[in-house]
């Protein structure tokens, strides 16, 4: 057995064990995915006042929780529709959050490029879970592109640690707006294969038949995912 695998082994070893804890504690998870924004709000902060090292250690505390709300939520058989929809929000408030520390971060010392850079890896980062969203209400799934949440995290913990924010906020911007043109890209090729498969048919839902008017079919998104 390498290093490599013997240190993975351990960390599920410890995180299965926390899980089974927090599964007899029964706390729900929904309350584990909460606490872990309130962790990341703590990070925020530390980022804000330039304690980017700090700010790190605090994610990866945040990412246990992150972690462990699913299984412990499967472990204790409260898995819901809404569990997930809330896991996702909670989720974009955690990442907006940390960039909004990094954001008074270099308001704070007049760096205005980095506060513009900044606001284009907010914007990056929200709408790479939307294209996702978006577009699996017409297409069955659209898990393509390489930047998703958790390489953002990563590279966001890793930038804290090693003092690399600047250069982690551009593999950020550019990463996540590419991700973003490959989904449209994408999505743009399954819409066309999928009429093309199916001559005259349309993308959206069939109407049921009823003596009644069909509804317009929504186009709000589904349940953002953790993209």
């Amino acid at each position: 057995m390498t290093l490599t695998e013997g240190i993975g082994r351990a960390c599920k070893l410890l995180l299965d064990r926390i899980v089974r804890s927090l599964a007899l504690a029964r706390i729900h998870p929904n309350v584990l995915t909460f606490i872990g924004l309130l962790i990341n709000l703590v990070a925020a902060t530390l980022f804000g006042y330039g304690h980017f090292f700090a700010a790190g250690w605090v994610i990866v505390g945040a990412g246990v929780f992150d972690m462990v709300d699913g299984r412990v939520a499967r472990e204790t058989n409260t898995v819901s529709a809404f569990g997930g929809f809330f896991d996702s929000v909670i989720d974009r408030y955690s990442d907006l959050a940390l960039f909004f520390g990094l954001l008074v971060y270099y308001a704070r010392i007049n760096r205005f490029f980095y506060v513009v850079l900044v606001g284009v890896v907010m914007t990056g980062s929200v709408l790479v879970s939307y294209a996702r969203a978006r577009a699996e209400n017409i297409i069955p799934i659209c898990k393509v592109g390489f930047l998703e949440r958790p390489e953002r995290i990563v590279l966001v913990i890793i930038g804290a640690l090693f003092n690399r924010m600047a250069a982690v906020l551009w593999v950020i911007a550019v990463l996540s707006n590419i991700t973003i043109i490959h989904r449209i890209l994408y999505t743009y090729q399954e819409t066309k294969r999928l009429e093309g498969r199916l001559p005259g048919a349309s993308l959206a839902p069939p109407a049921t038949a009823s003596s009644a008017p069909a509804l317009p079919a929504s186009t709000e998104p589904g349940v953002a995912l953790k993209g």
